[in-house]
């Protein structure tokens, strides 16, 4: 019998190609606009979560879909260069999700995902015999292959970055429910981040929401708080949230302790920001280790 591969993060979801253009501003309706900047790379929640584990030091897996043509191909090949484990991926005929993303000067971004075809995986159709991983992270978009998994007894995150059918199917199922302020909003049908915290950990044992450059929010345990964002000057916040995620289901796995895990995945996040194109700018763990010597 061939031993199961041993991995610190395994993640499930959605895999998608990103073109990502950089512009003055976000065009008005029926306006032409040229572009400063243009960058093509591999993108998705749960893809760019698989290789900020792999590149600040950790084992890494990516389960999902891609399609077989050359936006599949390219985001295979850079899953690979990264060192992440791609055999749980996988291929067909329907379309690689391809994303459009609009990021303007300070930052901020607008992103047009399209899907064509392309439909939830069914429940048996990956094989996850092979892995043995200490975390698995889910972003919700494969919720019929992520269910199971959350019932195996090994420590479970979910990357809610909005609120739909796979979030709300796992965001109770998970050990720790890690939230965008999006999510936290449409959930609680209003603004008001320290009720939801509340009303979610009603439910889960740990939640985390994140409030962008205000932070984030936290109840573990009894126990609750805060932490600010780390300051950066944001080329482009595409990303950052999925390098967050990473960075925090990599934290879990090393055994972190919990302040210790949301300081190292906030490093993540924000330094995610520095540069244009989320896949180009999640940090390495030299990086991330410098930066948080730096401010220390």
């Amino acid at each position: 019998m061939t031993a199961s591969l041993p991995l610190d993060v395994l993640c499930v979801g959605h895999a998608s190609y990103d073109l990502v253009f950089a512009v003055p501003r976000h065009p008005e309706a029926d306006e032409k606009m040229f572009a400063d900047d243009l960058i093509a790379c591999g993108g998705g929640p749960a893809a760019n979560a698989a290789v900020t584990v792999a590149r600040l030091g950790y084992r890494a897996a990516f389960a999902g879909y891609l399609g077989d043509d050359p936006y599949g191909d390219l985001h295979c090949a850079e899953l690979r260069r990264d060192g992440v484990f791609v055999e749980l991926i996988v291929r067909g005929p329907a379309p690689t999700p391809l994303s459009v993303v609009l990021v303007k000067p300070d930052g901020h971004r607008a992103l047009v995902n399209y899907k064509g075809e392309t439909r939830q995986l069914p429940q048996h159709a990956i094989d996850f015999s092979a892995v043995d991983p200490k975390v698995i992270l889910f972003d919700g978009h494969e919720p019929q292959v992520s269910l199971p998994l959350a019932r195996k007894g090994v420590p479970t995150v979910l990357d809610a970055g909005s609120l739909h059918a796979g979030t709300e199917a796992l965001m109770f199922a998970v050990d720790y429910l890690v939230c965008s302020e999006k999510f936290a909003r449409e959930w609680l049908g209003a603004a008001d981040p320290d009720r939801a915290l509340a009303k979610l950990a009603e439910r889960s044992p740990a939640v985390v929401i994140t409030l962008g450059e205000a932070g984030l929010v936290w109840r573990k345990g009894g126990e609750s708080g805060r932490l600010p964002a780390f300051t950066v000057a944001a080329a482009d916040t595409t990303g950052a949230g999925d390098a967050f995620h990473g960075g925090f289901a990599a934290a879990l796995a090393a055994g972190q302790e919990w302040r210790d895990s949301l300081r190292y995945a906030s490093a993540a996040g924000a330094l995610c920001c520095a540069r244009l194109g989320a896949r180009l700018a999640i940090p390495d763990w030299h990086q991330l280790e410098n930066f948080l010597r730096e401010i220390e």
